[in-house]
């Protein structure tokens, strides 16, 4: 899927997040400025999250409700997120939970996790596969 503009990319993102169903973990990979906290912008809104979304880089992970936004940019190795709870967060049935930066805890992550992939190709297009 291409998206053209930050705007595009949360819409399809928004309309991305309306057709799915708890529990489900989502795995963002690209790189640095790919489009992945953007997209993740528009997929709390089609969950209904009312809150800004800013990338937890700093606190690892926020919790707005339901929907759990982690992002492993600091993690050095896998241990470090099952310290925080990350086990039990995403093996609750009630829970969304979205990583940014999946590919550092890839080991841990379960088998039916939905990847997404963000490339550039201009400045403000991104290719995002897996949608």
């Amino acid at each position: 899927m291409i998206a053209r503009s930050a705007e595009e990319t949360q819409k399809l993102a928004e309309e991305f997040a309306k057709k799915i169903k708890p529990p489900f973990v989502l795995a963002l990979r690209g790189d640095l400025g790919g489009g992945k906290t953007t997209f993740l912008q528009g997929f709390a809104k089609g969950l209904g999250i009312k809150e800004k979304i800013l990338s937890p880089t700093y606190n690892i992970y926020k919790r707005y409700g339901i929907f759990y936004h982690f992002d492993c940019y600091r993690i050095e190795n896998p241990e470090e997120i099952l310290a925080l709870g990350f086990k039990e967060i995403i093996s609750n049935p009630k829970n969304i939970v979205a990583i940014e930066w999946a590919e550092k805890i890839e080991t841990i992550l379960p088998k039916n996790t939905h990847w997404l992939d963000f490339k550039f190709i201009g400045e403000t297009t991104r290719s995002i596969d897996g949608l």
